[in-house]
């Protein structure tokens, strides 16, 4: 439902388009900007996708690690084009993504800030919506997921709240499409200027407060006169907020802080003394409000936004809403069954990854290794490619290829959806709730259980999911940590190896049993080792206190099972296995030239492996190992065919497998551990080939990800060196113990 309040505009603004263009937005071939904002969980990337469609990409702020998605629609023969910006609790704090918000909304100037609202907890979200109108005059007010409130006896009257807020107010339910035509409208009528807001403002801020915000917005106003919202800046300025103060020092405020300005700019950079002055009346007056001047800004914006709820919104008594939620809560997130569950869920995907992707593996194998590699080799040889050059390119690159694609495509297709599905239904934030205290104690951010749990995916998602983290110091915790969760390309060395010396260990009947506990033992390891290193860093490089952080536990939600599915088959899975597929391929061509290229008659393999052996006998590990891991460092997937093939290689086998120098993989368990048991494998070897598997470098996707979201050098090396260092004593250790 839109209400009108006044109709006509004069002069009505539009965006900045250099301020936009400096912020990495292309203004060309559109008409108007929209600003996306909104709380987390609150439906906006389901209005985002339902008003761009498919037409939209994603990317990184400038200068930032926070993500950027951009989409773009018709209506009425206007082009929109739609900016979705991080979501958010609040723009009073000074977290990146609240930053990114902020300044987007205040310095980009869009044509409309379309505000995302939560129908079913209306009065919390009003708090950023209220915050958002000090910077804007022109906003839209969605209020999204009205099918949840009427499920849940909730009423809002949207025309009493479009009074109330003095902008437009449409009710929506993204997930149905329904409201999407009315919100357009919307839209369309502030981008025109047809429909003239008039923001709310504060009424709840006390007088000391609101004069001092006069007199500092008057004189910003007298130094930067194009500043575009004075009064909000001269807030930020009483808070403390370093980047306006900078911005004031430099004399670059009403441009962006993290752009230079043009020459012709600089030459009318307000006189530094007039600048001074400006900063030093801001500490006086500060000092004079009090420690107590941002509880007081806090407090004014919830006792508005209750006010304005309780005059909007209504519930029935006698049917209280999310009884069912509340429900399942005291059971999911109880003291002593939240973390069984947990466990229990997450062992249960492992366990339909694991056993799920076994036959389509299979066929992939079949498809790739047995069928079509003999074809390629037969087809090189017919069109006369020289024994080196097919060596190369069918036997190292085609194969490592290969391998990559039958054995991380299958898991990733299963345990991405799985891992969505819970997302989409909401359980995953009770994950982060039940770990919240252990990450505290660690001295690391609660939100760290959610991106490690996307490790065990993949490390490279897991630490693309470290964005939802807002401290850098404990996104730099959580990124160097997620290596300890195991990934799919790990989960297959650690299950052969098990099943053939763990499981070979015990009686035939106890052999699954033993085999599966042994590699959740060694996952839940790899999370133990994460909470002990992130101890350790918050104490030493990365010294400081653990942040509070606001988390809002949705409404458990029907899953949208279309829309798990291209998020997590082609958003995530695609996007990885590409990765992976593009560092395999070299890798593959590495492989087979250390295996067939000869120095004295001896391959280059062989001499490292005679040279090794000494040194990786004091791990518990052997010379083969040490190369498959420096060999398969761009991909995990790669270790077990070729261990087996470097193993044919040294033993001088004839008759196994693929032959020497061309990796392989054989038929049976059986055959693999007979393999092994030749080569001299012993039950402590495969016990550290565990232990090593869960602590040793990166994968190269994992490790140009984490530079690429740090852009350190540094801590990519940490990141990379720390797991292999803590590897070798860990193998070492159990050794001696073991000796």
């Amino acid at each position: 439902m839109i209400t009108s309040i006044a109709q006509g505009c004069e002069n009505c603004p539009i965006h900045h388009k250099e301020n936009l263009k400096q912020l990495g937005i292309d203004t060309s071939a559109t008409d108007y900007i929209i600003a996306l904002a909104g709380n987390p969980n609150t439906g906006k990337s389901t209005v985002f996708n339902n008003l761009t469609g498919l037409r939209q990409h994603t990317g990184n702020w400038p200068g930032k690690t926070v993500t950027r998605a951009e989409g773009a629609f018709a209506f009425n023969n206007k082009r929109y084009k739609v900016v979705d910006l991080p979501g958010t609790y609040s723009l009073l704090s000074t977290s990146t993504d609240e930053e990114v918000a902020r300044d987007f909304i205040l310095f980009g100037r869009p044509d409309v800030t379309v505000i995302v609202t939560d129908a079913t907890r209306l009065q919390r979200n009003l708090n950023l919506t209220l915050q958002i109108l000090e910077i804007t005059d022109r906003a839209v007010l969605c209020v999204n997921l009205m099918d949840e409130a009427e499920r849940n006896h909730i009423q809002i009257n949207l025309r009493a709240l479009s009074r109330e807020l003095g902008i437009p107010v449409v009710g929506t339910a993204a997930r149905r499409n329904r409201g999407m035509q009315e919100l357009m409208t919307a839209i369309e009528q502030v981008a025109t200027g047809s429909y003239l807001c008039k923001p709310y403002k504060p009424r709840k801020r006390p007088a000391k407060i609101r004069h001092a915000i006069q007199e500092i917005g008057q004189q910003l106003q007298n130094i930067f006169p194009d500043i575009p919202n004075s009064d909000w800046v001269a807030l930020r300025l009483l808070e403390g907020d370093q980047s306006i103060i900078d911005a004031v020092k430099s004399g670059q405020l009403g441009f962006l802080s993290n752009t230079s300005m043009a020459d012709k700019e600089k030459e009318s950079i307000p006189d530094n003394k007039q600048r001074e002055a400006l900063l030093s009346k801001v500490n006086t007056i500060r000092w004079k409000l009090g420690m107590d001047f941002h509880d007081s800004v806090i407090e004014g914006i919830y006792n508005d936004a209750a006010e304005i709820a309780g005059k909007v919104v209504t519930t029935d008594e006698n049917k209280p809403a999310y009884s069912l939620d509340i429900k399942i809560d005291k059971i999911v997130t109880s003291r002593w069954l939240g973390f069984p569950i947990m466990l229990l869920l997450l062992a249960l995907v492992f366990w339909i990854t694991v056993s799920g992707a076994n036959y389509p593996s299979g066929l992939l194998a079949s498809l790739l290794l047995d069928t079509l590699h003999p074809i390629l080799k037969d087809w090189g040889t017919t069109i006369g490619l020289p024994w080196w050059l097919n060596g190369v390119l069918i036997d190292g690159a085609y194969l490592s290829m290969a391998w990559v694609v039958s054995v991380m495509l299958p898991p990733m297709a299963i345990f991405f959806p799985l891992f969505t599905l819970l997302e989409d239904l909401g359980y995953l934030p009770r994950v982060a709730f039940n770990m919240d205290s252990l990450f505290r104690k660690a001295g690391a951010h609660g939100k760290q259980a959610l991106s490690m749990s996307m490790g065990f995916g993949c490390n490279a998602a897991g630490v693309i999911a470290t964005r939802v983290i807002d401290s850098p110091r404990e996104r730099l915790i959580a990124i160097i940590t997620n290596n300890f969760s195991l990934c799919n390309g790990r989960w297959p060395t650690q299950i052969l190896i098990a099943t053939i010396f763990i499981g070979g260990a015990v009686p035939a009947h106890l052999a699954g049993l033993v085999s599966a506990a042994a590699v959740v033992g060694i996952a839940l390891l790899g999370i133990f080792l994460s909470l002990v290193v992130s101890w350790g860093l918050s104490r030493t490089v990365l010294r400081g206190e653990a942040s509070a952080f606001s988390l809002e536990l949705p409404p458990y939600r029907p899953p949208r099972i279309w829309q798990i599915l291209y998020t997590s088959l082609i958003d995530r899975t695609i996007f990885v296995l590409w990765r992976a597929v593009v560092f395999a391929v070299p890798a593959g061509i590495v492989i087979w030239l250390v295996a067939n290229v000869k120095v004295d008659g001896i391959s280059i393999a062989e001499h490292f492996i005679h040279w090794a052996d000494p040194i990786a006998l004091l791990f518990g590990l052997n010379g083969i190992i040490f190369l498959a891991y420096i060999i398969a460092i761009p991909a995990n997937e790669i270790v077990i065919p070729t261990i087996l093939m470097l193993t044919v290689l040294t033993q001088n086998m004839t008759g196994v497998g693929a032959g020497a120098g061309v990796m392989f993989e054989l038929d049976s368990i059986r055959d693999t551990a007979s393999l092994l048991h030749a080569g001299g494998w012993t039950l402590l070897t495969a016990v550290n080939l565990m232990l090593f598997s869960l602590l040793h470098n990166p994968c190269s996707t994992t490790i140009y990800t984490i530079y690429k979201e740090t852009g350190s050098v540094r801590w990519t090396l940490v990141s990379t060196f720390l797991p292999i260092a803590m590897g070798l004593l860990v193998c070492l250790l159990t050794t001696l113990i073991w000796g």
